[in-house]
C-alpha cells in the first residue's frame, strides 16, 4: 500500500500544489478528484495500476470512481480489492449516503466518553506473569451499546456446600455468588438484583504497569485504562448502600490518575483517605527505598458522614525497636511491670544477649518483670525521655530470649489522625508486618495460581472496619478469591466476579476448601471451622463464543470456517456488508492472521455477546427450560 502511495507521489510531484515537501496534498487532490479535473484523470489513466483500481469500463468508456479514489487518498490502505476496504470501524462511521462517511473527516459528529469492553486479570503486575492471550479493546459509540448493558441470562448454575456440588433448583435471594463473565456486564445485570445492597466494594484491578501483559494492540495506555475503570465504577456505585464504602487498591503507576477519576465518579467530598499497604510478605527482597512494594488503597464513602470527624487513634498499631545501632552504649532502668514478655515465668540470670546486656537478675511473673532491671545497649532514648514515655502510657515488649526490646505507645497524640468509620479505625499504614505469606498460603491449597494474591489479613482488616455480619461484600476483580474467602470466614455475604477461566480451577476450588475448613490466612484468628455455601453461575454466551473461538484459532483456514459459522448463526453489526465481504473473501485472507482475527471480532454485534434476560425465551438462543426457570427466580427474588 505504501508503494502505491509513493507511486502516486511520483506521478503528481510536478503538478501545482498536489505534492508538498514530498507528501500528498490530500485536500487539493481530493478537490481535483471531485471536480473530475482533466489533468488529474489523464495522469491516473496513464498509469496501469491506478487505471485498474479507479476506472471502470462501461461499454468502452472509462468511468472514474472518484469516491474510491478519495478514500484511497485519505487512507492509504483503503484499496477497492483489499480486505480493509470492507473493514467497518464500528462506532466511527456514519452510513448516511454521503461520499465521506468517516467521523474523522466530518464536523457534525461528537464522540462522547465511549464504552470500552475489555478482558483483564486483576492483581497482575509482574512482567514474568505475561500470558499469550490476545486482547482487543474496542471503542463502542453510545448508539452501538443500546442493549449491551441490559440484564443478562445466566447458565451453568451450581451450588457448593459441605456435601459437595449440587444442581440449583431454587434461588432464595441471599446466596453468596461467584459469577463468571465480563465484569462490566455482570455489574450491569446485578443492578436489577442488588441495587443499593452492597456495603463494601473492594477491588484490586489490573495496574497497567506498562511491563505487564495488559497491552491491547499497540498499548493499553492510561487513558484507556481509566475509561475501563470509569465504566465499571459508575455502575458499581449504584450497587452500594447509601452508607457503602469503596476501596480501590493500586500501585504507583496509576494511583494518582485513579484518584482523580474516582473523585469525578463519587465526588471528591466523599473521599475518606488513601491508605498505604507495604507488601512486606511477597516482596521481601526489594530495596527499602523502592516504591514497588508500596501500594495505595483509595477509600471513598458513597455519602460521607461529615458528623464523624477526623480523630486520633487510641494506640499506635505497631511496636518499634528501642535499639538504634548508630548510638553509643547507654544504660536504662525499667521499673516493675512495664515490660511485657513472651517468655515463661521464672528467674533469668544477668548476662549478655543479642544486642543488649542484662545487668540484673530478672524475675518474670504473669508475663511482666516483677523487679526493676537495668539494660545496657545502643538505645535511641535516654533515661529522662523514657520516663516521660512511661508516664504517658508507653510500655515495652521482649518477645524472645534474644532480649531485643521494643516499645509500644498506648497514647499516640503525635500520630497523624485517621478516619473513623462505623466505630472502627483505619490506619494510614495497614498490612505492615502481618507475617502472612499469601503466596505460600495459596500454594499450600494446591491451587495453580502464578500471581501474588493479597493477604487475607489485609482484606479482613478492611471488611472488619466497615461491615458487620450478613452485610454484602463485592469484588468484581476477584482473581484467586481472597475477598470472597475472607468474607465467607467472617460470615459476610459476598459477590465475586471473574472473567478468566481460572475462576473454576482456582477461585471456586479455593472456596470449596474454605467450606471444608482450611486453616490458612485468618482462619485461626476467627476460629474458622468450615461451613456455608455459595452459588456459581456464568453469563450465557452468544456472540462471545465466536470471540473465544477466534482467539483460539491457529490458522487462517480455521478463521474462515469460523466466519462461515458466524455468517449462519451470529449477530453481526448492522454496518457490516456481508455480501461485499464474501465477494472478496480471498483478499481478506491475504491479511496477517491477527488482523483477520481483530476484524472478525469487530464485525460482531456487541449487544449480543451474551443472551439478554429479556430475550432468553426466544427460540433463537435455545435456552433450556431449567435455565429459564432459574433465571426468573434469580431476578424475581431480589
Amino acid at each position: 500500500m505504501q508503494n502505491l502511495q509513493n507511486e502516486l507521489i511520483a506521478l503528481l510531484k510536478d503538478e501545482d500544489n498536489l505534492v508538498i515537501d514530498g507528501q500528498l496534498n490530500k485536500n487539493k487532490i481530493v478537490e481535483a478528484a471531485l471536480k473530475v479535473a482533466p489533468q488529474l484523470l489523464k495522469i491516473l489513466i496513464g498509469n496501469e495500476t491506478f487505471k485498474k483500481h479507479f476506472f471502470q469500463d462501461v461499454e468502452g468508456v472509462l468511468v472514474f470512481d472518484k469516491i474510491a479514489f478519495q478514500r484511497f487518498v485519505n487512507n492509504k490502505s483503503f484499496l477497492p480489492d483489499s480486505y480493509t476496504a470492507f473493514k467497518n470501524k464500528i462506532g466511527l462511521t456514519i452510513n448516511d449516503g454521503s461520499t465521506d462517511n468517516y467521523i474523522s473527516t466530518r464536523n457534525d459528529v461528537t464522540l462522547v466518553w465511549a464504552h470500552k469492553d475489555c478482558i483483564l486479570e486483576g492483581g497482575q503486575t509482574k512482567e514474568d506473569q505475561k500470558r499469550n492471550e490476545i486482547f482487543w479493546n474496542e471503542t463502542l459509540a453510545p448508539d452501538a451499546v443500546d442493549r449491551l448493558l441490559s440484564p443478562k441470562a445466566f447458565t451453568n448454575f451450581k451450588k457448593y456446600d459441605k456435601e459437595g456440588e449440587h444442581t440449583v433448583t431454587e434461588i432464595t435471594g441471599d446466596e453468596n455468588l461467584i459469577l463468571k463473565g465480563n465484569n462490566l456486564l455482570c455489574l450491569a445485570s446485578l443492578l436489577k438484583t442488588h441495587r443499593s445492597k452492597i456495603k463494601l466494594i473492594y477491588i484490586d484491578p489490573p495496574y497497567n504497569t506498562g511491563s505487564d501483559s495488559f497491552q491491547y494492540n499497540d498499548n493499553f495506555n492510561h487513558s484507556t485504562w481509566l475509561t475501563f475503570m470509569k465504566n465499571r465504577l459508575e455502575i458499581a456505585m449504584d450497587l452500594l448502600t447509601s452508607q457503602g464504602v469503596l476501596f480501590v487498591q493500586c500501585d504507583d503507576n496509576e494511583q494518582a490518575y485513579l484518584k482523580v477519576l474516582i473523585d469525578e465518579v463519587l465526588g471528591k467530598d466523599n473521599f475518606v483517605d488513601t491508605f498505604v499497604w507495604k507488601n512486606t510478605d511477597n516482596a521481601p527482597a526489594l530495596s527499602k527505598k523502592s516504591r514497588k512494594n508500596i501500594e495505595f488503597i483509595h477509600c471513598y464513602e458513597k455519602n460521607i458522614n461529615k458528623s464523624i470527624g477526623y480523630i486520633g487513634r487510641q494506640s499506635d498499631n505497631d511496636d518499634a525497636p528501642l535499639i538504634n545501632s548508630g548510638n553509643p552504649v547507654t544504660t536504662l532502668s525499667f521499673l516493675p511491670s512495664i515490660i511485657k514478655f513472651n517468655l515463661s515465668d521464672g528467674i533469668y540470670k544477668k548476662g549478655k544477649f543479642d544486642k543488649v546486656e542484662l545487668l540484673d537478675d530478672l524475675e518474670i511473673k504473669n508475663g511482666v518483670n516483677l523487679n526493676t532491671i537495668r539494660l545496657s545497649g545502643k538505645f535511641k532514648w535516654g533515661q529522662s525521655f523514657l520516663n516521660e514515655e512511661v508516664e504517658n502510657g508507653t510500655y515495652f515488649l521482649i518477645k524472645t530470649e534474644k532480649f531485643s526490646i521494643r516499645y509500644k505507645r498506648e497514647i499516640a497524640s503525635n500520630i497523624a489522625p485517621d478516619k473513623f468509620i462505623d466505630d472502627k479505625y483505619l490506619s494510614k499504614a495497614i498490612g505492615v508486618e502481618t507475617n502472612e505469606d499469601s503466596k505460600k498460603h495459596i500454594d499450600a491449597l494446591n491451587l495453580n495460581f502464578n500471581s501474588f494474591p493479597k493477604p487475607e489479613t489485609l482484606i479482613a482488616f478492611l471488611i472488619n472496619s466497615v461491615t458487620k455480619e450478613d452485610d454484602f461484600v463485592m469484588d468484581f476483580h476477584v482473581g484467586s478469591g481472597t475477598t470472597a474467602a475472607v468474607a465467607h470466614k467472617m460470615n459476610r455475604k459476598y459477590i465475586g466476579i471473574e472473567q478468566m477461566d481460572y475462576i473454576n480451577t482456582v477461585t471456586v476450588e479455593r472456596l470449596k476448601k474454605v467450606i471444608a475448613g482450611e486453616q490458612g490466612g485468618i482462619s485461626k484468628a476467627v476460629n474458622w471451622q468450615g461451613d456455608g455455601s455459595f452459588v456459581y453461575a456464568e453469563l450465557m454466551q452468544y456472540n462471545q463464543r465466536y470471540i473465544d473461538a477466534i482467539q483460539d484459532a491457529e490458522t487462517k483456514e480455521h478463521l474462515i470456517s469460523i466466519w462461515h459459522e458466524m455468517e449462519d448463526s451470529a449477530f453481526l453489526s448492522y454496518q457490516f456488508d456481508r455480501k461485499a465481504f464474501n465477494e472478496r473473501l480471498a483478499a481478506f485472507t491475504t491479511a496477517p492472521i491477527e488482523q483477520m482475527k481483530q476484524y472478525l471480532v469487530e464485525v460482531l454485534d456487541k449487544n449480543q455477546l451474551y443472551v439478554n434476560y429479556s430475550e432468553m425465551e426466544d427460540e433463537t438462543y435455545n435456552v433450556s427450560a431449567a435455565d429459564i426457570e432459574t433465571n426468573k427466580q434469580f431476578y424475581a427474588k431480589r
